[in-house]
């Protein structure tokens, strides 16, 4: 049995596939960031889920791609415990997500790739090797144009009363505003950045209104301008794709500002794990 797993924040797609790159199952687990929760709390995640218990003496390959795995400890840790876990395993991967969604948005193709989820990234892939030119420091103070950034500015807005008040009465009407619960969720609860991310939906709900658009080019803008254009070279000659359930949702948004930045946008993939699973399924066969 191969596992091929896609982690953002938020969720944790798992798929199973034979030696044959038929599928054995899917399963979702919360988000597997190791950068943000302790090794326990990555256990109990898996152990909450029926099929991976299940399946833990049939896993011969893993391959993990995650948010939080571009730093060293993190990811060392977190390949420490699926090795122990899955310790019938003889191979287990551990890779940043930009690599789930270069696979995904391009295979083995070259071009610049966008991750809009929960968190934000991008990267250039020559086919190879994948290459990124800013180090993210996370969602306290990159990450923009990611879910966690758009629901932080729609709660500091309707904080300080610069959203529109028919807005403010439908976003207190959806989400627990009091300033107690705000800030329990950001400083004494695991996964603030998902805990942010949860008030981006709002976006996607009212997405005609004129501060809505503004919010969203707002995020867009400054993503562009503090990555993508990073790859001021590469974006000459290829296109941008994007990989998210934000970059899905604000499909119309993304390519109003890549032309103000002058960029062509490529593929726009909401989920990244079929493409990761495709990849291998290739690669399984070629072998």
């Amino acid at each position: 049995m191969i596992l091929i797993t896609d982690s953002g924040s938020t969720k944790c797609d798992w798929i199973a596939i034979d030696n044959n790159g038929e599928q054995l199952f899917k399963a979702r687990t919360k988000g597997m960031n190791p950068a943000i929760l302790s090794v326990d709390e990555l256990q109990t995640r898996i152990l909450e889920c029926e099929e991976l218990v299940n399946a833990k003496d049939q896993v011969e390959k893993l391959y993990f791609y995650g948010a939080g795995c571009g730093t060293e400890k993190p990811r060392t840790a977190l390949e420490a415990l699926l090795t122990a876990y899955f310790d019938k395993a003889d191979e287990v991967v551990v890779k940043e997500d930009t690599a789930a969604a270069v696979y995904a948005a391009v295979g083995d193709k070259p071009g610049v790739v966008c991750i809009l989820g929960t968190g934000s990234n991008c990267c250039f892939s020559d086919g190879k090797e994948i290459h990124q030119k800013v180090t993210s420091l996370g969602y306290t103070i990159m990450d923009e144009a990611s879910g966690n950034w758009y629901g932080k500015e729609l709660i500091r807005d309707y904080y300080f009363k610069r959203m529109p008040e028919i807005l403010r009465e439908r976003f207190v009407a959806n989400y627990n505003l009091e300033s107690d619960y705000i800030k329990n969720n950001l400083y004494k609860q695991p996964n603030p950045n998902a805990f942010l991310a949860t008030h981006a939906e709002f976006i996607f709900q009212n997405l005609e209104e004129p501060y809505i658009k503004k919010v969203l080019r707002r995020g867009l803008r400054k993503f562009s301008r503090n990555m993508i254009l990073q790859f001021h070279e590469e974006i000459k000659q290829y296109k941008v794709h994007f990989v998210g359930s934000i970059a899905y949702f604000a499909e119309r948004r993304i390519k109003q500002v890549a032309d103000e930045y002058d960029y062509e946008v490529g593929n726009i993939v909401r989920r990244p794990i079929e493409g990761v699973v495709a990849y291998h399924i290739k690669k399984l066969k070629a072998s």
